[in-house]
């Protein structure tokens, strides 16, 4: 078991010559090894224990799947947000899903996902290395009938390769000495919203099904190798300050909090689109959950005092030992910009450690 107080989420602000290095598509090797070294050096110098590389060289959270991954055919970043975002003001932004976007064939690995990520971040921290991998069920979003029909007649048969490739990745990890993985399903809370979950329906699931599907599928990656302390996060999309759907963990939680082999539940609760923390009194006593008390879509920073009055009512549901702080979700889950800068970044993170030593001393 991982035993830290706080950690963030995954991602962060790709600063600017990253960015740049992308858009001309020259010097990428060394200016993602900078991010990520920037990256670290960030996290460290805020006081976390568990470090990322920022996910400073993928184009979404998730793209490392399609980037190593031959089978997925045309796509980009648009096949990764998606849906109907909505913001503070309750304008929304509606992305439609790409006409040609899904599988077009056997999935075959071209490499690892995220091998070469944990080498460089394990060689460059002191930190408890972490690596965010996506649950396979996300890949759900790639299934056509038309496009896919012919590769894989049915969606469990694409979910099945995804997770075999996603076990291996998971092997790998372990050989390598990684000790701490998480993973990402931000489409299990996307349930709780209609148009939502009327796309899975659509595929022939209804919610329950579905999250029954998933979880398996969550389940047999972790099982690749139980030396490893797996967490699950949670969250309802974060895309420059936006997100994808609102209500609280009630519908969810007794199969999610009571099914996942996962040790650490990360679960988003920086306002009140998340809910109410009566839902963690149906986490296991066998669990930690990771509160994300402080937003990655409003840059203002949150006050000391009343995260730890939050932490404080969550401790009626879950004991205050069993409980940790985090982010809502990543800085930045892809490479657009968001509504922080890098100084209200370093600003979030060190507020973390501060209320971890406060609450847990």
């Amino acid at each position: 078991m991982i035993e830290a107080r706080a950690e963030t989420i995954g991602s962060l602000i790709r600063p600017e010559y990253l960015i740049e290095a992308r858009q001309r598509g020259t010097e990428m090797a060394a200016a993602e090894d900078r991010a990520g070294s920037d990256a670290i050096r960030l996290q460290e110098n805020a006081g976390l224990e568990i470090i990322t590389d920022g996910e400073m060289r993928r184009l979404s959270f998730q793209s490392q799947m399609t980037e190593a991954i031959s089978g997925f055919g045309q796509w980009d970043l648009d096949a990764f947000l998606w849906g109907e975002w909505m913001d503070g003001d309750g304008a929304a932004l509606n992305r439609p899903r790409p006409a040609n976007m899904g599988v077009i064939g056997k999935l075959k690995a071209r490499r690892f996902l995220s091998a070469h990520e944990y080498k460089f971040l394990a060689a460059n921290t002191s930190g408890t290395p972490k690596i965010t991998l996506p649950s396979p069920t996300l890949f759900a979003n790639f299934y056509d009938p038309e496009l896919t029909g012919a590769a894989y007649p049915f969606l469990e048969n694409l979910i099945a390769d995804v997770t075999g490739i996603l076990i291996d990745e998971v092997r790998e990890l372990a050989r390598l000495g990684a000790r701490y993985i998480q993973i990402d399903a931000p489409h299990y809370p996307l349930l709780l919203q209609p148009k939502t979950a009327a796309f899975y329906e659509g595929l022939g699931w209804n919610s329950s099904e579905w999250l029954a599907l998933s979880i398996e599928a969550d389940n047999a990656v972790m099982d690749a190798a139980p030396e490893i302390c797996f967490a699950l996060h949670l969250c309802r999309g974060n895309s420059q300050g936006r997100w994808l759907a609102e209500g609280g963990y009630e519908d969810i939680a007794a199969q999610i909090f009571g099914r996942t082999r996962a040790a650490r539940l990360l679960l988003e609760y920086d306002d009140a689109r998340s809910g109410e923390f009566a839902p963690l009194a149906q986490v296991p006593a066998d669990k930690w959950v990771t509160l994300g008390l402080i937003s990655t879509k409003q840059p203002e920073l949150e006050n000391l005092d009343m995260l730890c009055r939050r932490i404080d009512a969550a401790s009626h549901y879950v004991p205050l030992e069993r409980l940790a702080i985090s982010p809502a979700c990543g800085f930045s889950p892809s490479v657009l910009a968001g509504g922080l800068r890098p100084s209200d970044q370093a600003a979030k993170l060190r507020l973390l450690t501060a209320v971890a030593d406060k609450v847990w001393g």
